[in-house]
């Protein structure tokens, strides 16, 4: 974890020393003033690391505006970044052809400047309507097991990545409620990372208590994700089952239908001091796999694995579809499946691209969804 967070603050800075740099040069070099520019890009770069640090030790509403300005200015910086550096090699690819006299480069640089900052402005706002716009993704998954009370299919609604704290709130709670009401599901499933980095702000505004949803036939269980450990898992676990969601830790339930659900806990418990996670062949033992198995998985690793077990159907979440592209173009390179639907032998596996978002409330290339799945088992 201290490499991992080593090198995304290294990132992080490079990248804001690079963006600092390509305004300071163009606004100098026009003649203007940088000390305004250099106090709103200092206090920019940093909400985001302060935000987080904050939010840890002193929730309040200032944390959550911290938050959420350092959320867009995460989006700018990718984005300027991107813009910044084709804007770059243009810039080198015409030099030996001096297509732009040297006396002229000083004012295109501002104008660059201007121009990449307002469009950057501008998409910015477009996938923030994007991010706050979310979709029910419906597919039928049928399985050659049968139902103990027979063949009436089973209505789930599956919803990983909620990152409930400083930024998705009580808003996007009453939304989600109203969603998955209006599937009339079965069973509810939480798929991971309910929860952002910090419980403070959740248990500050009660945020959990917003989600309002009908008592389903089979109930409602969750699984831990990467993000329940970050923001304590002896206090996140107790506060999400005080609201009538059973967190599955390792666990084998079997429905009143006879459906198998397998809860996993997160891999991280794997690296996590004084938690482990049961193998997969551990927990199917302890599972009736002559009925319909539902593998509730947060992290969609070893996929491939799976087709040489009796599992039906595997629900993850975590990628986010990549969340802004091109960002899905890493986890597709990452995962086997990083989004959507595919069959590994007799096994259907969904990945989900989450309900939420982590760090700016933006989404390019991908949207927010929810899962709606009519589960249908051997009719005869």
């Amino acid at each position: 974890m201290a490499i991992f967070l080593t090198v995304v603050l290294t990132v992080y800075i490079l990248t804001n020393l690079y963006l600092w740099f390509k305004g300071r040069r163009a606004l100098s070099g026009a003649g203007i003033s940088t000390a305004w520019y250099n106090a709103i890009f200092i206090a920019l770069a940093s909400s985001f690391v302060i935000g987080k640090f904050l939010e840890h030790s002193y929730s309040s509403v200032f944390t959550d505006i911290v938050n959420v300005i350092g959320g867009f200015w995460m989006a700018f910086m990718l984005y300027g970044f991107l813009a910044w550096l084709a804007a770059d090699i243009l810039l080198l690819i015409q030099k030996p052809f001096h297509l732009l006299p040297a006396e002229v480069i000083p004012r295109f640089r501002l104008w660059l400047f201007a121009g990449i900052t307002s469009v950057t402005v501008i998409l910015i706002i477009i996938v923030f309507i994007n991010a706050v716009s979310p979709v029910t993704k419906r597919y039928t998954i049928e399985v050659s097991k049968k139902f103990e009370t027979g063949s009436e299919p089973m209505r789930i609604v599956a919803v990983s990545d909620i990152h409930l704290g400083s930024i998705i709130r009580k808003r996007s709670m009453r939304h989600l409620s109203e969603m998955i009401a209006s599937e009339k599901p079965d069973l509810v499933l939480f798929l991971g990372d309910l929860l952002d980095g910090s419980i403070g702000p959740v248990l500050r505004g009660d945020l959990l208590s917003y989600l309002r949803i009908p008592e389903p036939r089979y109930g409602t269980w969750a699984i831990t994700g990467n993000h329940e450990y970050m923001s304590d898992l002896g206090k996140s676990i107790p506060y999400i089952e005080s609201k009538g969601i059973r967190v599955l830790k390792d666990e084998v339930i079997a429905l009143g239908n006879g459906v198998q659900i397998i809860g996993r806990l997160d891999r991280t418990a794997i690296n996590t001091p004084g938690s482990s996670r049961k193998t997969l062949g551990k927990l199917l033992a302890e599972a009736d796999t002559a009925a319909p198995v539902i593998l509730l998985d947060h992290q969609p690793y070893d996929l491939s694995a799976l087709s040489s077990t009796p599992v039906d159907l595997q629900l993850s979440g975590h990628t986010h579809n990549g969340q802004m592209w091109p960002l899905n173009l890493i986890t597709k390179s990452m995962f086997e499946l990083s989004h959507g639907h595919r069959v590994f032998g007799k096994t259907h596996v969904i990945v989900s691209s989450g309900f939420g978002i982590w760090g700016p409330r933006m989404r390019l290339g991908t949207r927010p969804e929810i899962l709606s799945i009519t589960l249908k088992g051997k009719s005869e």
